[in-house]
């Protein structure tokens, strides 16, 4: 399966947030979507959805397009992981996965024994089979978001697509579903993932290939060692900076001018 958006421009009615947008995204890799607050990253994320219609170019899963398609078909293809999820009643954990399953059950069907082991495995495959019977809404952000994965994993859908999925958590589960996102799309995974984020150290991080995005357009795209260079990210974020290696070999974006803060401490 594959997504392909072409010349894309997006937005709410007559207002365009952005436009000559085109990506790609297929099986056994990860891109990642970069960019500063409010440079539309959402807002494509919910095109690519098809949760909101195109203003104009080509948007098709293989050869169809995806307004073509029916809210179903296209939840059997792409999965989405959102920044977070509160739950309007108490579920147990292993409820929440199983709604990953409604594409292809139906919405009134109930889960089969075989949707139950799918969802399990789901769990297991992340660490977290332990939480199955747990209360959702009583667990870590960082759990809630791993959840959220394993619901997408238990959708069967071959793209998955994550909006800032670390933007509400703290630095050791931020590592965590890091490391979780990294094994999605791995060789022969036959998955897609395309994640966004506003921290170019993820990036880095995952090797990914990446998507630039600045002011609702697309600036630069390629691989992360090749994209994000200080020139570039400065260009993105409005301020200096670098590019540095670290003495375990990975590379991390830092101010290229220490901050006055900082010479205080």
């Amino acid at each position: 399966m594959r997504l392909a958006a072409t010349d894309l421009a997006i937005g709410y009615g007559r207002e365009r947030i952005g436009a000559d947008l085109s990506l790609a995204l297929g099986p056994d890799e990860i891109v990642c979507l970069l960019g500063p607050n409010g440079c539309g990253k959402t807002t494509l994320f919910k095109t690519l959805l098809g949760l909101l219609p195109r203003l104009d170019g080509a948007l098709a899963l293989d050869d169809t397009d995806i307004a073509r398609m029916s809210r179903q078909d296209i939840a059997r293809a792409i999965a989405y992981v959102p920044q977070a999820h509160a739950p309007p009643f108490p579920f147990e954990v292993l409820e929440v996965v199983l709604m990953g399953r409604t594409a292809r059950i139906g919405t009134f069907a109930q889960p089969s024994a075989r949707d139950r082991t799918i969802a399990t495995e789901a769990l297991a495959a992340l660490g977290i089979a332990d939480l199955a019977g747990r209360d959702y809404a009583r667990l870590s952000g960082g759990q809630r978001q791993l959840v959220l994965i394993a619901r997408a994993l238990a959708q069967e859908a071959p793209l998955i697509v994550m909006d800032e999925p670390t933007a509400s958590l703290d630095f050791g589960n931020r590592l965590s579903v890091l490391d979780r996102i990294a094994s999605l799309a791995r060789a022969g995974s036959g998955r897609g993932v395309i994640l966004s984020t506003h921290d170019p150290d993820q990036a880095l991080a995952l090797q990914a290939r990446v998507l630039a995005m600045s002011a609702g357009r697309m600036i630069a795209e390629g691989p992360a060692a090749d994209v994000l260079t200080p020139a570039r990210l400065s260009e993105i974020y409005g301020v200096p900076l670098t590019v540095e290696r670290t003495a375990s070999g990975r590379r991390v974006c830092l101010p290229a001018v220490q901050s006055s803060a900082a010479t205080m401490t």
